[in-house]
């Protein structure tokens, strides 16, 4: 790792996943010497999702890459603002501009017909539908994690889809875009859009929504190329 590199690495989540999906991306950067914080956070509303992350840069000490996974790229451009943000990746993520939700992103372009996303029940928490989880979320996993991950997979709350950010850290921040040419789950040309307009720069990957899992290697080596660049 480059001496003057950014240190501080913090991989963010998305609906329907937890941290632990970052193992991967975690065993290739760690034994580098970055120090990686795989956040979790409760769902519940958007406000608290972004106060976990926050609470999660305060205790970085130097300068701070994050790394955000579909939903939580609206977490990060949310909480990116903050002055020990140095820069942002956005895997298969929303990039959202002030006042927009990430449902406004949803609603943008045409929704893929593998997305499993379903309404919202009576607690106003939303699921993934079982039968199409698989090949709407991480269709180059097997059956076997499929099946697991959906079994493990946490509710999450509408508001936070619904909600706008107030922030758009891409505007004053270095950002890079992994963008997933197979994804059901965030349609490629609504990724390229997004991209297009924050500025980031681009790594395509042939892979599903869950890049961040199926190719560990790839997606670790864009985080190191940002953890490089930005400093230098």
């Amino acid at each position: 790792m480059n001496t003057s590199a950014i240190k501080n690495i913090i991989l963010v989540h998305g609906a329907f996943a937890d941290g632990s999906g970052w193992e991967g991306v975690y065993n290739i950067l760690a034994p580098k010497g970055y120090n990686i914080t795989v956040l979790q956070y409760p769902m519940t509303s958007l406000e608290a999702d972004v106060a976990a992350l926050n609470n999660a840069i305060d205790k970085q000490e130097g300068p701070t890459l994050l790394v955000g996974h579909s939903y939580g790229g609206t977490l990060v451009t949310e909480a990116g603002v903050s002055p020990k943000v140095a820069g942002i990746v956005y895997v298969a993520a929303f990039e959202p501009e002030v006042n927009e939700s990430t449902f406004d992103l949803v609603q943008s372009e045409p929704i893929a017909p593998e997305n499993g996303i379903m309404n919202p029940d009576e607690k106003g928490f939303i699921y993934y539908e079982k039968a199409k989880y698989h090949a709407g979320f991480c269709a180059d996993l097997s059956k076997e994690k499929a099946a697991f991950m959906y079994a493990s997979h946490g509710a999450i709350a509408v508001s936070c889809f619904t909600t706008p950010v107030k922030n758009a850290a891409w505007k004053t921040k270095p950002s890079y875009a992994i963008i997933t040419t197979e994804d059901k789950g965030i349609v490629p040309s609504l990724q390229y859009k997004m991209a297009k307009r924050s500025g980031a720069k681009v790594t395509e990957i042939q892979a599903s929504h869950v890049v961040f899992i199926s190719h560990p290697e790839e997606v670790a080596a864009v985080i190191e190329e940002a953890a490089n660049e930005i400093i230098n």
